[in-house]
């Protein structure tokens, strides 16, 4: 019987609590700008799918840089380039908030988005030096405080709505504030390079099974993990790039408690990654993922069967906690598979999953100018069944 673990130093506590609020400010900084995207939408006169692929500019930014992650976080250190990126990733969000011109919107999507990619690299990765030094998992509760800056980003929004706040006063607040928050996390990280010996502490993984490079069978998994997460991402898309828009728009809800379905998807997924990790480790990762996927399909199926304001608000609050914690099992397992270099499937399933961000909101939009919004979030129920029919790619219990 393995002794219990030691409790980490100061240094490593103080720093477990500066990437909880790395994950902190990224979750918040997009948040603040989605509640007022149909602010922005209507100035512009966009119709749905102008929209829809305006949108589609912060995952194309994101998907673009994914690559260079890597690289920019070995060579500049990921505590670093956490910091930097928030602020840049900020810059973007309020240069969106002003842009007079579909063009430049488009261009301040992209490099928000690009920004973003990056900060979220290397964010996870100073995470994973904290948990290695842990010994033991605590990067559920980092995705958890993340959907917590996702909540008051949006809850920050809808207060700015509901006040008469100017986009750009309001944007402009939000990144100082966060730009604030990013310098202090930056002092309390980890010293070091990252990957020195003082990280190579217990984890999760098997060293031994990263060897002889990866079987056909460790790809055909690989990429049943991409879809999986991408069945997360079709989710949260949703509710960042819909929820307000079909609240206010289709169903006639104010301005102020439209913004509340995308809160109510985040808050409701914050809850389901606060008790995610002793729900996989008493049920397994593949049984929460597919009750997840159920509560997806059949919250959202009738939210979208019986259109009210209350009951749409509820069913993206009942698909937020479905979804809580379908991406972070993906990466997890994805980083534990057999034959794959360390960090080699991780990267793999958070690059690709943002393809969902990318492709998402153009299809939505031209469905929804063809057929009805109603009609385009058809995709969340989808999402639920195909959450369904891939989790058998997760373990049946968690590994520690």
């Amino acid at each position: 019987m393995a002794p219990p673990p030691t409790r980490p130093d100061l240094a490593v506590r103080r720093a477990r609590g500066a990437v909880g609020a790395m994950f902190l400010t990224n979750g918040a900084l997009y948040a603040n700008l989605v509640p007022r995207l149909p602010e922005i939408k209507s100035a512009l006169e966009l119709d749905n799918a102008s929209y829809g692929l305006a949108i589609a500019a912060f995952p194309t930014g994101s998907v673009v840089s994914g690559l260079a992650a890597g690289f920019v976080v070995r060579r500049f250190g990921s505590a670093g380039v956490a910091a930097v990126g928030t602020v840049l990733t900020g810059a973007g969000t309020l240069a969106a908030g002003l842009s007079p011109t579909f063009a430049l919107l488009v261009a301040a999507l992209f490099l928000g988005g690009a920004s973003d990619a990056i900060t979220d690299v290397a964010q996870n990765t100073h995470g994973l030096r904290v948990q290695r030094r842990y010994g033991r998992s605590i990067i559920n509760g980092f995705h958890a405080v993340w959907s917590i800056g996702a909540v008051l980003g949006g809850s920050m929004a809808a207060a700015a709505i509901a006040l008469g706040v100017p986009l750009g006063v309001h944007l402009g607040t939000s990144l100082a504030l966060f730009a604030v928050v990013a310098a202090v996390a930056f002092h309390f990280r980890l010293r070091g390079p990252d990957g020195d010996a003082a990280d190579a502490g217990t984890t999760a993984t098997t060293p031994g099974l990263r060897t002889g490079g990866p079987s056909a069978r460790t790809v055909v998994l690989l990429g049943a993990l991409v879809l999986l997460a991408i069945g997360g991402t079709l989710v949260e898309d949703a509710g960042s790039s819909w929820a307000t828009l079909y609240l206010h728009g289709s169903l006639g809800a104010p301005a102020a408690l439209a913004a509340t379905g995308y809160v109510a998807l985040v808050g409701a997924q914050t809850v389901g990654r606060l008790v995610g990790d002793r729900l996989v480790d008493r049920f397994g990762q593949r049984a929460v993922a597919r009750a997840g996927g159920v509560l997806i399909a059949v919250g959202m199926g009738v939210a979208l069967a019986w259109p009210t304001v209350p009951g749409t608000i509820a069913g993206f609050a009942v698909a937020g906690l479905g979804s809580a914690t379908i991406i972070p099992a993906a990466m997890h397992e994805a980083d534990e598979l057999p034959g794959l270099r360390p960090g080699t499937g991780l990267t793999v399933v958070s690059w690709l999953l943002r393809l969902g961000f990318l492709a998402s909101p153009p299809l939505v939009g031209m469905v929804a100018d063809a057929v009805g919004l109603r009609t385009g979030l058809l995709v969340v129920p989808v999402a639920g069944v195909l959450v369904v029919l891939l989790a058998g790619a997760l373990r049946t219990r968690q590994r520690h």
